[in-house]
């Protein structure tokens, strides 16, 4: 069983030598989330006051308008630029974690080669943890920290495949979605702190978070390895696709 306290550890100690950089990562990771929102409701009366209603339902309907175009275009960011500028950012993470060469993540998630594999995935995930939202909102919860492992599986081999990439995350997360849910709230303390500081202090807590759940996938891989979940090459480790030394950035 993995320990947090060693994993923050651990990612104290990367983020030594380059916080900032993962502050400016964990900021494009907190933007790549997405939101949505909506509303509505309205009436009618006499014959003066339909006319006065059917002004005020075409000005209602015009807010609904508007409102919808923006959900879409919110979700259409998401999957088409958000997917990829996620992976994109646990890429980083991953490579910090294991102290190599971190540049290029995000050329590597936007590559023709390896983009439709995240799009694919990456919407197959959101639409199993919608689904199951529909059942009620703690089945979502619990499939989302089921299928938090998603991501980083893409940042290693984004041609792993929806399926593959769920089952093994789903695999990896058995038994370990609670400890997780324990580990942020070990960071809460830290949050809070950020909330009083204006609320921009939670900006400054998310590089530490974020690199020691890096830390906690490079266990959970590991351990998905000897457990036989997996192998070496599914992920692009030992000599499989990397697919990454082309997107090195330039100094």
């Amino acid at each position: 069983m993995w320990d947090r306290v060693e994993l923050k550890t651990k990612a104290k100690e990367v983020l030594k030598n380059k916080y900032w950089k993962s502050f400016l990562i964990s900021l494009v990771l907190l933007l790549s989330g997405g939101d949505s929102r909506g509303g509505g409701s309205s009436g009618g009366g006499s014959a003066r006051e339909r006319i006065d209603g059917l002004g005020e339902w075409l000005d209602f309907s015009e807010y609904i308008t508007i409102i919808i175009a923006a959900i879409i275009l919110v979700i259409a960011f998401r999957i088409l630029i958000g997917y990829s500028l996620e992976v994109g950012s646990r890429k980083f993470f991953i490579q910090s974690a294991q102290y190599k060469n971190d540049k290029g993540c995000y050329n590597f998630a936007f590559d023709l080669e390896n983009f439709s594999g995240i799009i694919s995935t990456m919407l197959l995930r959101s639409i199993y943890v919608f689904l199951w939202s529909l059942l009620l909102i703690i089945p979502g919860i619990i499939k989302s920290y089921a299928y938090r492992m998603v991501p980083y599986l893409l940042a290693d081999n984004p041609h792993l495949g929806a399926d593959k990439a769920i089952t093994l995350s789903r695999k990896m997360m058995d038994g370990n979605k609670f400890a997780l849910f324990v580990m942020e709230l070990s960071f809460l303390g830290w949050y809070l702190l950020g909330v009083l500081a204006l609320g921009v202090g939670v900006l400054f807590v998310n590089p530490y978070y974020n690199a020691t759940e890096a830390q906690l996938y490079l266990v959970l891989r590991q351990t998905a390895i000897d457990l036989g979940y997996c192998t070496a090459e599914d992920l692009g480790l030992n000599g499989g696709y990397t697919g990454y030394d082309d997107y090195y950035w330039e100094e």
